[in-house]
């Protein structure tokens, strides 16, 4: 534990951006030797758009890191937070640490983000992919990378994360959102075991499908035991899933960078009522 510690307290800058990039390669090159999905698309142009909303989401975070720095030396400083007030040992601030940030700072921003209607018309860009892959995982408007940045400050004080914590939590969140919006064909009874616990791109893509109710299951990024204890969990055959977003649905609107960031701005489109629910 202590060598977390000491690691994710000193994690050189160079070290984070070859988390980045090594972890969207790795997962690129591993959805493109095992595909789930075997889709007839331009794979680089769909990887291209995404790359941009991944460098702007990486110029929100940089351009906000002094809030989070000052956030971290204050609840430090001032011993705020459940890691001060119930005096934690190191092994349970790790693990229930990073436990925490993920429910407050990752499942609960999602969850917000799907029932708040002006927080939602930022996180529909994320919806609109039609062609699910690891360089889906930040494909989220700038809007969205500021809302998602206020939720995890907000997990700062509430847990009173020392500056290792959020490093070693935000190193965890970017690798396991890259890995469950991966098209990986993972084994189904591998994926079945590991989605006790962690997220899976199994478990995932039936967020992604295109219509409710199944957009508004399996909020978890890095663990899954969330969705099962608030009763967001759901599975579905993988095979039946169509993605992107019933209200935005064509192709001109959704592969123009321009278009997609104007839609939190734009009069918002109600959601599309069946008269059936879909059952897969």
């Amino acid at each position: 534990m202590d060598l977390i510690v000491e690691y994710f307290t000193n994690m050189p800058t160079t070290h984070r951006s070859l988390l980045l990039v090594g972890g969207l390669t790795f997962f690129f090159l591993m959805e493109n030797a095992f595909p789930f999905f075997k889709q007839d698309y331009n794979k680089w142009r769909h990887s291209g758009m995404n790359l941009f909303f991944t460098l702007t989401t990486v110029l929100v975070n940089f351009s906000m890191a002094f809030l989070l720095v000052a956030s971290t030396l204050w609840v430090t400083d001032n011993e705020f937070g459940l890691i001060s007030w119930l005096n934690v040992p190191l092994w349970a601030q790790v693990i229930f640490g990073l436990m925490l940030m993920d429910l407050l700072g990752a499942y609960l921003a999602h969850w917000v983000q799907h029932n708040v209607k002006w927080m939602w018309k930022f996180h529909i860009i994320h919806h609109t992919d039609q062609h699910l892959d690891t360089t889906s995982a930040n494909r989220h408007h700038p809007g969205e990378s500021i809302i998602r940045f206020t939720f995890t400050i907000l997990a700062v004080f509430v847990v009173g994360a020392p500056v290792w914590l959020i490093f070693f939590y935000q190193s965890a969140s970017l690798v396991a959102t890259q890995f469950n919006h991966s098209n990986m064909n993972i084994p189904e009874k591998l994926d079945t075991v590991l989605a006790y616990i962690i997220a899976t791109p199994r478990m995932h893509r039936v967020h992604h499908h295109y219509r409710e109710p199944y957009s508004n299951t399996n909020y978890g990024n890095i663990f899954s035991f969330w969705d099962r204890i608030f009763g967001t969990f759901t599975r579905v055959d993988n095979d039946k899933l169509v993605y992107g977003l019933d209200t935005h649905m064509h192709v001109k609107e959704i592969e123009s960078i321009w278009e997609l960031l104007k839609i939190p701005f734009v009069p918002y489109r109600d959601r599309i009522e069946y008269d059936e629910e879909e059952k897969l």
